[in-house]
């Protein structure tokens, strides 16, 4: 056996179990979390079923954080919103200046 991966848990204890050279370890996951849990002293029976994995991202779906440095500033582009929570906050709290009338409307 030269399986290594995660696998189904054999044990029925957790929904994956690393497998390392055809032995279970004490490394399980349950959803994203992972853990430890050695495994039990009884040998595993059938077939291992291993784990169907979402393939690796290339990572265009991410966003660096200095992305939003290569962006121009528009302080219209907003929601208006903001200005409607300071302003219930009060004046007391924040200082805005308040836009002409009929802007972001």
């Amino acid at each position: 056996m030269n399986e290594e991966g995660w696998y189904i848990d054999p044990f029925g204890r957790h929904q994956a179990r690393w497998i390392s050279d055809g032995t279970p370890t004490a490394l399980v996951r349950d959803g994203a979390v992972e853990s430890q849990d050695p495994p039990p002293e009884q040998p595993t029976t059938g077939a291992l079923e291993r784990v169907e994995e979402s393939p690796p991202s290339n990572g265009d779906d991410l966003k660096r954080a200095d992305d939003v440095d290569a962006e121009e500033f528009d302080p219209r582009a907003g929601s208006r919103a903001a200005f409607d929570i300071m302003d219930a906050i009060g004046p007391d709290v924040f200082w805005h200046p308040k836009p002409a009338r009929g802007e972001g409307d």
